[in-house]
């Protein structure tokens, strides 16, 4: 390029003048038989940590820490075009989409340049480095597609390399589903167990053939490498950023100091250190850290010096590269690696320090990420199923939100409280205008319009994104002149869903009428002070101000809503004759009154010892499972850092001193409420734990919900409360738990499948992420718990599943984040702990038919229904609007074993399509199957002219993906690997998608007349778009 050739010529010129001016040798070149060592120009650039994401973007608020993205990337260009063999990686396309935005066309012009030569690579390419812990598989695949498809769009580029060199432990589902299936030739990383760290250098096994999924097998293996330390330079001194105090390479010898000898002898050193611990002749140095690079020029001219000294000694060889050539070298050698399964969790650098706090760490923006999540595929749909509009609101900034929030040091917890705080506000934004778009196509979908598609309705419906508080001004309206409440009830699962809809009302004779308008069961339940005072309190902290009206009740009703669908609903004063409503009975047994108190209608009961307000048993009736269970509370004191080995708990960091039971306090510790639709069992631990154990009428689980806060820190004791579900099942150590809410993978206490652990830690070194859910079984039975957000969890004691549910820490745990862990609410100048509420939900099974029950209601978990309220204008809502819909055909739904995870319009106008298998092979015997889906009922009423499969981050077809795969051989295995199942090619005249167990299938899909129609509405009312 011209602009390119003359801003080198000018370099040039600078520098050159008539006299000194050294060119140094900076050829690649792979020598056979040398140590090749392959230098690595990178930054690792947190998206928010210490600063918020635009502070560390701007260089602002640089008195915690100096750091600046523009100039990283403002210099790199420069530096680049100083020496075409000069080569740089970047990550976080969430920085650099923003740089991108403010650059002229002339700087976009060369950067497009750079990345063609190849002397600028995107390696991962999603928007953040995602953790791979707190994160659930969906968010994952979002936030890497959204920074996939911005580089394919831009550049025409597809990354080959996943770089997750931060994030603290790494999971199957991040080698497997965003490594292999993604299209990644190679997944490197820098925090593995120190355990197993040192195991592997001796092995020489850092790098493996990772084969993660069992389901998949070699189909979706990858070659992974773990550093030797981290994912800094290695240890000699070779830091080069300004200030930094390493040595460089003066060579100028009409100057004192000369050490070029000197430095070529370190390189040398570290270079035959690293290559004794690694397989083959080539070794990566990663030269960068968190940052670098700011002044780029800096970097480049000490490692111009070392390349050309180095390669002019002749020991060993080196040169500029990036991960991808390094892949390439390391394939071509034709070796066989050893296989790793699994994941590398739970990770520790040290005896005590165990990272498996951040699975717990800020419980609240956990639950709202996981929230938002939800509400993010379910507001897509509805985009879709409107029409995507560029005028009006969209699901971007939620789309932005979200991904920022999967970085390692967000959904974690590990980050300063004014960036949690960040965090929290752009996704309040991000869903301001989705919540927006949700109610304009709500609106567009409910009213009766023409033919030519949606107009300007004018319905005004409400949500309620406080609703976990009993927080909802839509539905606390006063019934008694006559208003009536609407409220449409939308289901973004693949299947019909029947369901109980709790809301806070302030009337207490009210009906509910259904879709049809038939009068249908409700029920009145008090609501309790517990719950009153903490939405008073959080409302008021949270939005300045007191709730006008306290509502007395909660209104719940059963709601049966079809697939990709709504249904509509209305609430009214009961006319005394016609009302089915019925008002919860409260019984309070007497306190230190021996009695047995049962509950639940249908086929589960649960039993509970009145005088020790305890649960002792579960029965049910249908799969004659009775097991003695018990709910308990305790807590953790962390450790403070004083003893001898000054590691302390904190954000990161669990290390427990010592473990307290909490016991029931109070004078009545059981208040049952009973009614046709649901019992509920209201327990006050102690003065800072409230449970609600609910039984719904038709289900066969138990629903805990926990309000947990303020933890107490009068004593200067931070603390870590668990909660344990104890059975008497014989368990021999073994549980299991999900790897980013997909696959299962089974534990053993005190045990690691790689290396012989030395236990350190029986407890923190014990705990495993969950996202979706954790069990345990015996001969006879399996007890699974599944959560509503990113938590901690274990099996200390056989027949226990315990989950840590919030953590209040005084002190600093050294890993970087300097600031104890110790969230607190501030109201009229004064601030106390944070209250965490949420919920935790158990069922027993007889042997093996547990995980159809974990897969489908996990799916309900994670997508909830979505509310809207408005009042009714006059009394003819239904006639005058569609009362229930649905956007695939009327007489179709998704098979029990799929699952639709995404549903959206793209800017060009075509739709992205995700269907995911829900169960592994084996688990279980009637859905562990291939199963099918028809795209032509799935899009009912559309042409599809086009059916593209495409890679898991849309940004290549699968098949262009699977030719370029590299095939890496492993030790032991057969030449010829087993091909294990998957759905075979969309033919495109039946256009039936298959899905082998575990399989996700990403498609990109052309059709016609996007916009809904009024003629597709059948005459039963329901309408398929």
């Amino acid at each position: 390029m011209e602009i390119s050739l003359f801003f080198v010529l000018l370099l040039a010129g600078i520098f050159h003048g008539e006299s000194k001016f050294m060119v140094y040798d900076t050829s690649p070149r792979l020598v056979p038989g040398k140590i090749n060592v392959h230098l690595v120009a990178h930054t690792h650039d947190d998206v928010g940590w210490l600063k918020t994401v635009d502070q560390y973007y701007v260089g602002s608020n640089n008195s915690i820490q100096g750091a600046c993205v523009e100039n990283v990337l403002d210099s790199m260009v420069p530096a680049l075009l100083a020496d075409k063999n000069r080569k740089f990686i970047y990550v976080e396309q969430a920085f650099f989409q923003r740089w991108w935005r403010d650059q002229s066309e002339t700087i976009q012009g060369i950067v497009k340049q750079l990345v063609r030569s190849g002397q600028l690579e995107f390696i991962n390419g999603g928007m953040c480095m995602h953790d791979e812990a707190a994160t659930h598989y969906i968010d994952m695949v979002d936030q890497t597609t959204l920074g996939h498809r911005f580089l394919k769009k831009e550049f025409g580029v597809t990354p080959r390399i996943g770089w997750q060199i931060d994030p603290f432990g790494h999971s199957a589902v991040q080698a497997y589903l965003l490594g292999a299936e993604v299209g990644f030739d190679a997944l490197y990383f820098g925090r593995i167990d120190y355990q197993d760290r040192d195991k592997r250098k001796g092995e020489k096994s850092l790098e493996v053939v990772w084969r993660a999924s069992r389901n998949f097998d070699a189909s979706a293996q990858i070659f992974a490498g773990a550093f030797p330390e981290n994912y800094e330079p290695p240890p000699g001194g070779f830091y080069f950023e300004v200030n930094d105090d390493s040595p460089i390479v003066q060579d100028d010898v009409n100057l004192f100091d000369y050490n070029v000898q000197d430095r070529v002898n370190d390189f040398v050193a570290a270079a035959v250190s690293q290559a004794n611990i690694t397989r083959t002749n080539h070794i990566m140095w990663t030269m960068g850290t968190d940052f670098k690079y700011q002044y780029a020029h800096t970097w480049f001219r000490q490692m111009d010096k070392l390349i050309h000294y180095v390669n002019k000694d002749g020991r060993v060889n080196a040169l500029y590269s990036t991960p991808s050539i390094y892949t390439d070298a390391k394939f071509a050698t034709n070796e066989s690696w050893p296989i790793k399964t699994d994941d590398f969790f739970p990770y520790a650098d040290s005896a005590n320090a165990y990272w498996t706090g951040y699975f717990t760490s800020r419980p609240a923006i956990k639950r709202y990420v996981r929230m938002m999540s939800g509400y993010y595929l379910a507001a897509r749909q509805l985009e879709f199923f409107k029409g995507r509009s560029d005028s009006g609101p969209t699901t971007d900034a939620l789309a932005d939100a979200l991904a920022i929030a999967q970085h390692h040091d967000a959904v974690t917890g590990t980050e300063k409280q004014h960036v949690a705080s960040d965090y929290a506000k752009r996704l309040s934004m991000g869903y301001d205008k989705a919540e927006e778009l949700v109610a304009a196509s709500l609106a567009c979908l409910a009213e009766s319009m023409p033919s030519a598609g949606c107009g300007n309705p004018t319905t005004k419906f409400q949500q309620c994104v406080l609703l976990n508080i009993s927080y909802c001004p839509p539905s606390e309206i006063d019934l008694s002149h006559g208003k009536k409440l609407i409220v449409v009830v939308y289901n973004s699962l693949g299947w019909k869903r029947d369901d109980v809809i709790r809301i806070p009302v302030i009337n207490e004779d009210v009906t509910v009428h259904d879709s049809s308008g038939k009068v249908i069961e409700s029920q009145i339940l008090p609501l309790t002070n517990a719950h009153v005072g903490m939405r008073n309190y959080y409302v008021k902290a949270y939005l300045g101000k007191t709730p006008s009206e306290v509502p007395k009740y909660w209104l719940a009703f059963s709601a049966s809503v079809p697939p990709l669908g709504f249904s509509t609903y209305t609430i009214s004063r009961a006319e005394r004759t016609a009302s089915t409503l019925t008002t919860s009975s409260v019984f309070t047994p007497r306190a230190m009154e021996p009695s047995t108190v049962e509950v639940g209608q249908g086929n589960l009961r649960l039993t509970f010892s009145a005088d020790v307000g305890k649960m002792t048993h579960y029965t049910n009736s249908r799969s004659l499972v009775k097991e003695p269970v018990q709910l308990s509370y305790s807590f953790y004191t962390g450790n403070d850092g004083s003893d001898k080995d000054p590691q302390a708990s904190g954000a990161y960091i669990f290390r427990p001193n010592r473990t307290f039971v909490i016991k029931p306090e109070g004078e009545s510790p059981l208040t049952v409420m009973r009614g046709p639709l649901l019992d509920e069992v209201h327990q006050r631990i102690n003065p800072w734990i409230y449970q609600v154990t609910r039984l719904y009428k038709g289900k066969e689980h138990a629903e805990v919900e926990f309000a947990v806060g303020p933890i107490p820190i009068d004593d200067g004791i931070g603390k870590e409360v668990a909660t344990q579900i104890t059975t008497t099942m014989a368990t021999n150590k073994t549980f299991y738990t999900d790897s980013n809410g997909r696959d299962f993978i089974k534990r053993i206490r005190d045990y690691r499948t790689d290396w012989d652990l030395k236990v350190n830690q029986p407890v923190a070194g014990n705990y495993y992420p969950i996202n979706l859910g954790i069990y345990i079984q015996d001969d006879k039975t399996e007890l699974s718990v599944l959560v509503d957000r990113s938590v901690g969890g274990s099996s200390i004691a056989d027949g226990q599943i315990e989950l840590m549910l919030h953590r209040r820490l005084l002190h600093d745990d050294s890993k970087g984040v300097a600031e104890a862990l110790n969230e607190t609410v501030c109201l009229h100048d004064k601030c106390t702990g944070l209250t965490i509420q949420g919920k935790f939900y158990f069922r027993i099974d007889p042997l093996g038919e547990g995980a159809k029950w974990r897969r489908s209601a996990g799916q309900e978990i994670y997508s909830p229904f979505l509310l809207a309220f408005t009042e009714e204008d006059g009394d003819n809502w239904m006639s005058s609007h569609v009362p229930t819909f649905s956007g695939i055909d009327p007489s179709y739904s998704l098979p029990d074993n799929v699952a639709l995870i995404t549903l959206q319009e793209l800017d060009d106008g075509k739709v992205l399509l995700r269907l995911a298998h829900l169960y592994e092979i084996g688990e279980d015997k009637d859905l562990s199957v291939m199963s099918s889906v028809e795209l032509k009922k799935l899009f009912p009423g559309k042409k599809i002219s086009k059916v593209t499969e495409m890679s898991l981050s849309a940004n290549q077809e699968r098949e262009e993906m699977e030719q370029k795969r590299l095939v890496w051989k492993v030790e032991g295995s057969p030449e010829k690997e087993p091909e294990l199942a998957r759905g075979r090619p969309v033919n495109p005249t039946n256009l039936v998608v298959e899905l082998a167990p575990m399989e996700i299938r990403t498609f990109v899909i052309e059709i016609g007349s996007l916009p809904l129609r009024k003629s597709q509405m059948p005459e039963d009312g329901r309408y398929a778009a």
